[in-house]
């Protein structure tokens, strides 16, 4: 079994304790990762009541009219997010960034329905062009990250499938209506195959799926949607086969993966060829009729891998997904993590002045690759918990890191 993928977003929490630590003169920037941890135990048998969803006739995939994948780059999950898209844009030498992404915090409900003025930034970016997508994370349950027990998960889990939570769902479908995004990509419950997430699929595979159709249903009745769900788990066997948790194709409108360059020594290719891996997702969603995406990828455990990034640019080019998006931060990212200048130079290199145009090929890429924004020289790394430095990020607009200028035996 292989390890879960890192986690990178969080909610905002514990201000008084960021005032503290902000306060700390040797703190710059950093970046979060995440180690992995324990397999969940075997699943319990569920309860949950059985739950048909709604008919449903979403708007078909649009691909894109020159055959290349639409992409982007999940960049910040708040109003920086849609700033940095422009600039990553111009360093990619005016590269159309049709793929919005970002996440709604999972600490509580009510972030998880979509806190008042907390989407309106991306809902902007989204309308400006019509060919635009917006990708949303969607987190099943709050509490999203601490770490809830596998008794207590399952029982969440059948009180949803009970329609517990329906309210907090019309609540989000309603409001995404309401800001002119009802054709919104859900990626709903992601990486249910590992053990991070309270919304994980291990402790009750049958609970879980009933309530994904119960969520759906809900979400699909609300006036004026036309949202499209994306089932998303890691590549990867993880906890669970993720194919047991696969909640039945009519709520299930895109097969998603996320994945990165991990576990450390693994090549591309065992990564193509692993149990429920980059084959097998691709198989899969072919044998059920549906588009794949790959929401979450990038560099991890293999550092500047630039065999990785080319063979991941080269297998989204050979499949065309409906959309993939590069976690771009350190240690995964290339634009604002200066820690990967090989893989930074190849997938600039590989996008530079990409369009939807057809018949229009992409520039050769300039070189040297220009400094990363917001990467410190002189500085470590320094990482406190994924929450933690996500938080601080979105308050100072910057990570965290120790000045090596600071440490014992520099001047």
């Amino acid at each position: 079994m292989f390890p879960h993928q890192p986690r990178k977003r969080a909610s905002a929490r514990w201000p008084a304790f960021v005032a503290a630590v902000i306060a700390m003169s040797s703190v710059l920037v950093a970046a979060p990762v995440r180690a992995a941890g324990p397999t969940d135990p075997v699943p319990s048998v569920s309860t949950a009541p059985p739950l048909f969803a709604a008919p449903h006739a979403p708007d078909a995939p649009r691909e894109p009219p020159g055959g290349e994948p639409a992409f982007g780059a999940y960049l910040h999950y708040g109003p920086r997010g849609v700033s940095r898209m422009a600039e990553l844009s111009r360093w990619l030498g005016g590269a159309e960034l049709r793929v919005g992404h970002t996440y709604l915090p999972g600490d509580r409900w009510s972030n998880i329905v979509g806190a008042p003025g907390f989407l309106d930034a991306w809902a902007d970016w989204r309308n400006r062009e019509t060919d635009r997508l917006f990708v949303l994370n969607v987190p099943m349950l709050e509490r999203n990250e601490e770490g809830v027990a596998d008794h207590e998960v399952r029982e969440l889990l059948r009180a949803g499938a009970a329609g517990r939570f329906d309210h907090h769902f019309r609540a989000l479908a309603e409001r995404l209506v309401e800001l002119e995004v009802p054709d919104t990509v859900l990626v709903l419950g992601w990486e249910m195959n590992g053990i991070t997430y309270t919304h994980r699929c291990g402790p009750d595979p049958r609970a879980w799926k009933a309530y994904w159709n119960r969520i759906v249903t809900t979400m699909r009745a609300v006036p004026g949607q036309r949202f499209r769900f994306d089932f998303t788990p890691s590549r990867g066997r993880d906890a669970v086969p993720w194919t047991e948790c696969y909640p039945g194709d009519d709520t299930v409108d895109i097969i998603g993966m996320d994945s990165y360059d991990q576990p450390r020594g693994m090549t591309f290719d065992e990564q193509v060829t692993e149990p429920y891996g980059l084959q097998a997702h691709v198989d899969f969603a072919r044998a059920h009729g549906k588009p794949v995406s790959y929401p979450e990828w990038g560099l991890f455990r293999n550092g500047d891998n630039a065999e990785y990034m080319r063979r991941m640019l080269a297998w989204m080019d050979e499949h065309r997904p409906l959309y993939n998006t590069l976690t771009d931060y350190c240690p995964h990212g290339v634009w604002q993590c200066g820690s990967n200048p090989r893989s930074a130079r190849v997938y600039r290199s590989a996008l530079f002045g990409r369009s939807d145009e057809p018949g229009t090929p992409s520039a050769p890429a300039p070189t040297p690759v220009p400094t990363a924004p917001e990467s410190p020289v002189g500085c470590s790394p320094l990482h406190l918990g994924d929450w933690f430095d996500r938080w601080v990020e979105q308050w100072l607009g910057s990570r965290l890191c120790e000045r090596l200028d600071r440490l014992p035996g520099n001047s």
